[in-house]
């Protein structure tokens, strides 16, 4: 693809995003599109987000946004990063830099008028590439042949590039499952292979990031199956994974949330890995339950099933059900699907009875009234959650009588 059809793609495909991109370069002539926007335009994606670059310092670029209306924010100067916002869409717009000082995690920066230094510092030569606002694709280190060849290779060294920043052992197998082959780059699973442990000094939250990241995207089991070959995965989930149970799951068809893959993938504590990991709390609570039990079975009927519905979340029993036919299955079943179905379409039970309705009695109070209560509920789940409002009195009145009086 030409750099000229790549505009006119843009153009046709996002016109008002391609309206404020002229507006943007009306102003700073010698801006670039960057990275990912010039990677998906070449082979055909959608763009969610419009980067740029510039040889002018942040001071310059907010110096001559500003007076042509348009709002900046200064998201990151000390990385040369403004934020143009134009119609409430964001184009992000970055200094030219190189990197003065790396220690696997961060960079000191300083600002450069040199396309091509700029571009040396970036991860993969498929993310090096830069566009004018003339259409013309500016490609130093071989990006568009990659791209067509399905390659996903480091700038430069890649020994030298990931210890830079090591994350970019994971952004590799993530860029490998959307833009490679089959095979990754020898020279690059070398250099990872060897620096694996790097990822240790990686805070937890950008570990956790790409590895969600990587569990949503395409060819999942063929992914993880690199990372382990060269000692990645260890160091990802050191509590032990089992990439043929995920595997299984993503066979039965199940829905592509990164939670429910991890919770299959992980063999060891999945608190643990929830903990280590700083998983927010509900994804915490959503990888436990996933876990955890009851499971509902294609042979069940709905007095047992809608016990289950009344005590847990419709969310948690039907991952649980994907687990189960991960293991059980392996495969899509329609058994299985019909499952889902009932437990969509079933009404989750509600307990009629209330505390009130026991002090209402005169015959209970305090603690009392929750032993009740539970006593009730537990009768009610047992009997499939059928019984009404009278038939829950009757049982209270039933269990206060067998009570000793005047407990509290």
């Amino acid at each position: 693809m030409t750099g000229t059809s790549l505009l006119d793609g843009l153009r046709r495909d996002m016109p008002d995003m391609a309206g404020h991109l002229a507006r943007i370069w009306g102003i700073l002539p010698d801006a670039r599109l960057v990275g990912g926007a010039v990677r998906d335009l070449l082979c055909g994606r959608g763009v969610s987000d419009i980067d740029l670059a510039t040889p002018h310092a942040p001071d310059a670029v907010m110096a001559r946004l500003k007076p042509a209306g348009i709002r900046v924010v200064p998201t990151g100067l000390s990385h040369g990063t403004v934020t143009a916002v134009l119609d409430g869409h964001p184009f992000e717009i970055t200094t030219l830099r190189r990197d003065e000082e790396t220690d696997g995690r961060h960079a000191t920066v300083a600002w450069t008028h040199d396309w091509r230094e700029d571009a040396a510092r970036r991860d993969f030569t498929i993310n090096a590439m830069s566009c004018d606002s003339a259409g013309v694709v500016h490609d130093y280190f071989g990006g568009q042949a990659d791209l067509a060849a399905g390659r996903i290779r480091f700038v430069g060294d890649a020994r030298l590039r990931i210890t830079e920043d090591a994350l970019r052992i994971l952004r590799f197998f993530r860029f490998q499952a959307r833009y490679g082959g089959a095979a990754p780059d020898r020279e690059a699973i070398a250099a990872i292979t060897a620096l694996s442990g790097m990822i240790d000094r990686l805070s937890v939250e950008r570990v956790w990031s790409e590895l969600r990241r990587i569990l949503i995207g395409p060819h999942v089991a063929r992914t993880l199956a690199q990372m382990h070959d060269s000692g990645v995965l260890g160091h990802v989930l050191p509590e032990g994974y089992d990439i043929d149970r995920l595997a299984c799951l993503l066979s039965c068809g199940a829905p592509a949330d990164a939670v429910l893959r991890l919770a299959a993938l992980v063999s060891g504590d999945v608190r643990e890995v929830a903990r280590r990991l700083k998983l927010s709390r509900a994804d915490t609570t959503a990888l436990a339950q996933t876990r955890a039990d009851p499971v509902p079975l294609p042979d069940m009927g709905d007095d047992v099933l809608a016990p289950m519905l009344a005590d847990h979340a419709l969310r948690d029993l039907l991952w649980r059900t994907w687990l189960r036919q991960a293991d059980l299955a392996g495969h899509r079943d329609t058994a299985w699907d019909a499952l889902r179905a009932r437990l969509d379409g079933m009404e989750k039970p509600v307990f009629p009875l209330a505390g009130r309705d026991i002090m209402a009695t005169g015959r209970a109070s305090g603690a009392m009234v929750g032993r009740v209560l539970a006593q009730v509920r537990q009768w009610w789940l047992e009997n499939g959650c059928t019984a009404g409002h009278a038939d829950c009195v009757a049982r209270m009145n039933a269990v206060l009588r067998d009570s000793p009086t005047g407990a509290t």
